[in-house]
């Protein structure tokens, strides 16, 4: 990264992703400008004065933009976006934060995971699971860190990348080694015109240039992900984990007599649930997804096992915060869509007053209705959404 380039970067979006994209433009030595229709953050500000980075904000100067050999977008531009029309019109190299740190990452390996729902929770176990067996690696990407600003700042020998749907449909070389698509369920439908089956493309791009010498590990019991591999052909090994024994005696993982079965290679490991620090069916499919790739990677079953034991999960994912009066609190204000609340509600044997609100995406409320009717007394509504979710939970 010592070499200087003359060429101009303009940078969409100057949020996490944005701002670590011009770090590294910077050190790269191109000439960067960022712009951000919205007010940027002052931690974000800062960082740009201090690196003497032209940028503004509320609005985009189109000249300046167009003026640019490469255009780096913020996932959360739709491409609809009329200054991504123009960029595309005048034939400018257009690209997510993930392609652009990708083609400087150097001989770095990348385990990169999606999902609909898990995927941070995932990407942070696979990290923890790494860190534990000695790897030098950083976990990076849709969980809070950008990709750019660690390769510009602090390069490892591997990442762990959470990438998005959004993010997925900006990549153009982007490869990793070991893929991870943990499941697809109904989310961002207003995005993809609320047809699912763009929804699950978007997802798949995360395999899109991976090799034979390249791992993608699937949900079998996905069904979405089923039926795109009906009719599109994968050209990597695929390997699947499973909540059922459909998969026992191939390579893969699955539930049985309450342990993680999982076969890769010569040297099998269970995983006992009960020693699982991470409860829930879900973290079950999501702790067989990362232990699939650690015995890809040929981390030894007593790390592996210590790992899956000691590691702490996400703030706001189904967190315990304090017992008042009798009555338990928990903060999952993570579950952003109807699965990953199905969930949450999956996970509970006591009776639950349930909080929901926020956008709505194109839910399905029918999806939670059985455990809703089961296990929920009470419902509080907030958000932008009341309307619909009232209507139909009102009988």
């Amino acid at each position: 990264m010592n070499s200087i380039n003359t060429s101009k970067i303009a940078v969409l979006g100057a949020g996490i992703s944005g701002n670590g994209a011009a770090v590294l433009a910077h050190k790269l030595g191109y000439d960067v400008f960022v712009s951000d229709s919205k007010a940027i953050k002052d931690i974000f500000k800062q960082e740009l004065q201090a690196l003497n980075i032209a940028y503004e904000e509320g609005g985009h100067n189109w000249d300046n933009i167009l003026d640019a050999n490469i255009v780096i977008k913020s996932p959360g531009i739709p491409p609809t976006a009329p200054i991504i029309k123009a960029i595309k019109e005048k034939g400018i190299t257009l690209m997510g934060e993930i392609e652009f740190a990708y083609r400087h990452k150097g001989d770095s390996k990348i385990i990169a995971i999606t999902g609909t729902n898990g995927k941070s929770t995932t990407t942070k176990l696979m990290g923890h699971i790494l860190q534990t067996a000695g790897f030098d690696v950083a976990v990076v990407g849709n969980i809070g860190r950008s990709f750019a600003e660690a390769v510009a700042n602090n390069p490892a020998e591997w990442y762990v990348i959470e990438v998005s749907s959004f993010q997925l449909e900006d990549i153009i070389d982007f490869t990793p080694e070991i893929a991870i698509i943990l499941n697809i369920t109904p989310d961002h439908l207003d995005r993809y015109n609320y047809d699912m089956a763009q929804y699950v493309a978007a997802k798949f791009n995360i395999t899109r240039n991976q090799q034979k010498q390249h791992l993608l590990i699937l949900n079998k019991d996905d069904q979405p992900t089923q039926q795109y591999l009906l009719s599109h052909s994968i050209h990597t090994q695929i390997v699947f984990f499973s909540m059922n024994e459909e998969i026992r005696g191939s390579e893969g993982a699955y539930l049985h007599n309450n342990s993680l079965n999982i076969q890769i290679g010569d040297d099998p490991v269970m995983l006992p649930v009960d020693d699982i620090s991470i409860k829930g069916k879900h973290n079950q499919a999501n702790t067989m997804a990362a232990a699939i790739s650690a015995k890809a990677l040929h981390i030894r079953n007593e790390k592996l096992r210590e790992s899956c034991a000691t590691f702490v999960g996400l703030d706001h994912r189904l967190t315990y915060i304090a017992t008042i009066r009798g009555v338990e609190y928990y903060n999952d204000s993570k579950a952003t869509n109807i699965n990953s609340t199905w969930y949450a509600l999956e996970a509970f044997k006591k009776p639950v007053v349930l909080i929901l609100g926020g956008q709505d995406k194109g839910n399905d409320y029918g999806l939670i209705e059985e455990l809703v009717a089961e296990k929920v007394r009470g419902i509080v509504c907030l958000g932008k959404s009341n309307d619909k979710i009232i209507n139909y939970f009102k009988g």
